[in-house]
């Protein structure tokens, strides 16, 4: 199913429809402030099993999530003064942050260290997605095995077919993958240079 949402606007009534898909164990594309991605809610193992099946990947290997702020945040993951406000400056936009992982995250999205990649995106749909679910949702991007990214919703809906319950269109996103800061220890890391200035993190 393939369902057109206002990108600047969502529509409350749409956003619900997806929600509730969501609670229901469906597996959704939607728009980011970086590629599409493919989510669903972080509380259901059987959809984030479903999800390592379509993007092919190894369960060692944990994918990030979104929240809906830094409120949000604080909930699944240990967030030191420095964290905070080293967030606060960039957040939302096209940055994950590597930070250590609270109990609430299900243990197979946390990486041997107990670590996880959180994201906060510059884009009201996921962001009305994750305040309405009231749980945070996968971001992977919406991409093949062989690395093709899929931009356009309707490409990408007809390359997944069945395997995806809903692809959200939510017009063009930029095509290029967020920065991957580590804040572990209070130490910044650059892990992955992409969209959002990195300046700050780089010593000279």
């Amino acid at each position: 199913m393939l369902i057109e949402i206002n990108p600047v606007n969502p529509q409350p009534r749409l956003i619900k429809q997806v929600v509730d898909l969501l609670l229901e164990g469906g597996v959704i594309a939607y728009p980011t402030d970086t590629f599409y991605g493919i989510g669903c809610d972080i509380m259901n193992k059987k959809a984030i099993q479903r999800i390592y099946q379509i993007k092919q990947r190894d369960p060692g290997k944990p994918f990030s999530f979104i929240c809906s702020d830094l409120k949000h945040i604080s909930d699944y993951a240990k967030v030191s003064n420095y964290a905070y406000k080293t967030m606060k400056r960039l957040l939302p936009g096209p940055y994950t942050f590597i930070l250590e992982g609270s109990k609430k995250v299900p243990k197979m999205m946390l990486t041997r260290r107990k670590t996880a990649g959180i994201r906060v995106p510059d884009h009201p749909i996921s962001i009305e997605i994750v305040k309405t679910l009231g749980n945070p949702i996968i971001s992977t991007s919406a991409a093949s095995p062989d690395g093709d990214i899929f931009l356009n919703p309707s490409l990408l809906h007809d390359h997944y077919g069945k395997q995806l319950d809903l692809v959200i269109d939510g017009g063009p996103v930029p095509g290029k993958p967020s920065s991957v800061i580590s804040l572990i220890d209070d130490t910044p890391v650059v892990i992955r240079a992409g969209l959002g200035d990195i300046g700050i993190f780089e010593t000279s």
